[in-house]
């Protein structure tokens, strides 16, 4: 998959908007900031002025270069031209939901009342339900999607698995997102992604077993 600049553009710009905004808040931050709360919407960690500042940007500059130099190392390299758009949307989308946390943490610094605990499930939960609405358009490979070892060795098993994952992914990111108003809900909302998840392995399985063609896709060029 070739490098394209112009493609890249957002994600620079949503990273450098990062660090921006943590330079711009380092002046008046306080030594000690809050960087991680429990289900309740409570802190229950603090970190120094840098990590709060700079480590949400730090680690989205690394997902970014992890995610830009997967598809050159994958064994099953050349699907990726198949749903480029599709992992493109992904890797975006990914940025965008450590972006908005990154806000958050700062908008809360300043007692605005968009913080994390609010945030977070609404930003997740979004990612979820991009996640499923392009799940159905991955393409075998080692890195992106639900791989298993069914789903690596039958083409059919990998594409039902994937459209099932879309259903499953959509609705813990729909009950996710609504726990940002009920926060009774984030519990169900895992339990969906959680359960769904491990179903979906047992899924791949009988996929695999009802397939009369069981060949390793991934590595292999599109039909």
């Amino acid at each position: 998959m070739s490098f394209d600049w112009r493609r890249e553009l957002p994600h620079w710009a949503l990273v450098g908007a990062m660090f921006a905004l943590g330079v711009l808040s380092w002046p008046e931050a306080p030594d000690r900031i809050p960087v991680h709360w429990n289900l309740a919407g409570e802190v229950d960690r603090w970190g120094g002025r840098f990590e709060g500042l700079f480590a949400v940007p730090l680690m989205g500059a690394g997902v970014y270069l992890l995610l830009l130099f997967v598809p050159r190392i994958d064994p099953g390299r050349a699907n990726y031209a198949s749903f480029r758009q599709a992992y493109d949307v992904v890797r975006l989308s990914v940025l965008v939901v450590l972006a908005a946390v990154h806000a958050s943490m700062n908008a809360s610094l300043h007692g605005l009342p968009l913080g994390p605990p609010t945030v977070v499930p609404l930003a997740v939960g979004a990612l979820l339900i991009v996640l499923g609405n392009f799940m159905g358009k991955f393409r075998p490979n080692w890195f992106v999607g639900i791989r298993t070892p069914w789903t690596l060795s039958s083409a059919q098993s990998w594409s039902r698995t994937h459209r099932a994952g879309g259903w499953v992914f959509v609705a813990g990111g729909l009950l996710l997102m609504a726990a940002a108003a009920l926060p009774w809900l984030v519990v169900p909302a895992l339990v969906v992604v959680v359960g769904g998840s491990l179903g979906l392995v047992a899924f791949s399985y009988v996929a695999w077993k009802a397939d009369p063609d069981k060949r390793p896709p991934a590595g292999r060029s599109p039909a």
